[in-house]
């Protein structure tokens, strides 16, 4: 039975337990290990060039009015 207090964070714990014992009995494949990495080296690289030269104009969604004259109902 599980603390209220403390049942997502044990429940999370346990499960990255689970996953790093499963990875020691059978680790992964040198080609999932290379497109884990390269997944998480794009991601890093967009997240950094987004906080340093800033979100393009061309990528950021205008806002439209909330009365277009058309109800979705």
């Amino acid at each position: 039975m599980h603390s209220p207090c403390y049942g997502h964070e044990m429940d999370f714990f346990f499960h990255l337990l689970v996953r790093t014992s499963l990875w020691v009995r059978r680790p992964p494949s040198k080609r999932w290990l290379i497109a884990a990495g390269s997944a998480i080296a794009i991601a890093a690289v967009i997240v950094t060039v987004e906080r340093t030269v800033g979100w393009p104009d061309w990528a950021t969604a205008e806002r439209l009015p909330r009365h277009l004259g058309i109800r979705l109902h």
